[in-house]
């Protein structure tokens, strides 16, 4: 069978249906890499780096004999592991950093074994060049708004629409106390992957986000992106405030205080001294309602201001008894149909 190199549009066509097996190094790969692949790795990144090292400071032929030393003994290793990652499925694709000499590689021995193999024209280096292009393009988002505590990721979940749970990609949920329950973030540009491959997959239909701070975590919603959900329309769940208090108390409350205080001492600065004071205060004494009273105020007081920053006529009030997903995005949508 012959190895067929693709472009990049064909490659994700196919991958919607086909393994992806990247063969780039552990940390590449660890870094950030095609939403969905497996990862393959030819060399470590040990060997890698030898290699390389070789290849600038010696010879192109030198580097390559290196190469094979490493890559023979681990051939049936490979083999294998592609078997079981495919779980039967003959087809597959491979690519590396520029879709040079390692994939060649790989894509040999696949071949060589039965497996049916596509490349990828200029790696994953044409990859991201195509994920930097989402974000210059224009999109149509209708945000859902409200202050901290009043559901809106839940509200998101059971919008009758396209949606990007752009909090769920950053692993974050938002604030200085987002990630206490989280697996560890992806890298910027994993960060990015991820979302790029979310706006292509909505096809150009209007997408409904959460109104988020650019900075979410340690990851940054890219500039462009940032700017076009600013101008966008925002439906504002309105909900009353000790409602919000219960409703984050309940999903805050069993959180280890330790860990409570730490992220209360992230936002000092901003809080003030003496609401930082109060804070740690009641946590002390087993208030947690009353940590997240003084912590509420202050969010709101926070996003009050943001929305300011907002064009007045922007900004759609959504007036809701409790904090209720169900029921809220109902409402929301009752009220966008009348509008």
């Amino acid at each position: 069978m012959a190895i067929i190199r693709l472009s990049l549009t064909q490659f994700l066509e196919l991958a919607a249906s086909h393994p992806i097996f990247d063969v780039r190094s552990p940390s590449e790969y660890h870094h950030a890499h095609i939403p969905g692949a497996h990862s393959l790795p030819l060399f470590t990144d040990e060997e890698r780096k030898v290699v390389g090292t070789t290849y600038k400071q010696q010879s192109r032929e030198e580097a390559i004999k290196i190469g094979l030393d490493y890559f023979g003994p681990k051939m049936r290793k490979m083999v294998e592991e592609a078997e079981t990652i495919s779980k039967g499925e003959k087809t597959v694709l491979v690519h590396c950093w520029r879709g040079g000499m390692r994939s060649a590689g790989v894509a040999w021995l696949l071949d060589l074994y039965g497996f049916k193999v596509y490349t990828l024209a200029g790696g994953y280096k044409t990859f991201r060049s195509w994920v930097l292009e989402q974000f210059n393009k224009t999109y149509h988002f209708n945000i859902i708004g409200g202050y901290t505590g009043s559901g809106k990721t839940e509200v998101l979940h059971q919008i009758d629409g396209n949606f990007i749970d752009l909090e769920a990609l950053a692993v974050h949920r938002g604030s200085a106390f987002g990630a206490i329950k989280d697996k560890q973030q992806p890298s910027q540009e994993m960060f990015e992957n991820l979302l790029a491959t979310e706006l292509v997959e909505q096809n150009g239909k209007t997408i409904w986000l959460e109104d988020e701070s650019q900075r979410i975590g340690l990851v940054n919603l890219p500039p462009s992106i940032w700017k076009q959900m600013r101008v966008s329309q925002v439906y504002f769940l309105d909900i009353p405030f000790e409602e919000r208090l219960k409703h984050i108390t309940a999903g805050y409350g069993d959180i280890e205080k330790e860990k409570l205080v730490n992220s209360i001492m992230r936002v000092k600065k901003r809080l003030g001294g003496l609401e930082t004071k109060t804070a740690i205060g009641c946590l002390v004494e087993d208030d947690i309602a009353g940590c997240f009273r003084v912590l509420l105020k202050y969010y709101d007081k926070h996003y009050n201001k943001a929305l300011t920053e907002r064009t007045p006529d922007s900004i759609h009030r959504i007036s809701c008894d409790t904090v209720n997903a169900l029921t809220n995005a109902k409402t929301l949508q009752t009220q966008l149909t009348i509008a």
